[in-house]
């Protein structure tokens, strides 16, 4: 079994984008990477706020697929300018994500789809 989930902000990216905000199998959800990009493709030019809002898209994903941060087994984030951004980046996920902590890998990159774009990631949720 694969059922796509999106919450009603992200519904319009399988048409859009042509891929599913996150895939449920059943015992695992996949959650496609996200970023701190707005469904009306605006992006702030605040780092912290960017990674609010990325967060807060990541909670409303996991909330249509009736998961919270806590069900998440394994983060991977992607980084425009890593090592001068991670510690907002981590002070924002540190209110969102708590132990125990989920697997984490952080990868630096050059560039992302939307320009002034600093950060995506990407998560795997378990059902409990």
């Amino acid at each position: 079994m694969k059922r796509p989930i999106a919450a009603p902000a992200f519904s319009h990216y399988p048409e859009t984008w042509h891929f599913s905000p996150a895939i449920d199998t059943g015992d695992f959800v996949f959650f496609s990477g996200q970023t701190g990009c707005r469904p009306d493709d605006t992006v702030s030019s605040d780092p912290e706020q960017q990674f609010r809002d990325l967060f807060e898209f990541l909670k409303a994903n996991l909330a249509a697929a009736g998961l919270t941060f806590d069900d998440v087994v394994e983060i991977t984030t992607y980084h425009v300018e890593l090592r001068k951004h991670l510690p907002g980046f981590e002070k924002v996920m540190r209110d969102h994500v708590r132990a125990p902590y989920p697997a984490w890998t952080a990868i630096g990159v050059t560039e992302f789809i939307t320009e002034g774009t600093l950060a995506e990631v990407r998560i795997i949720a378990r059902r409990s």
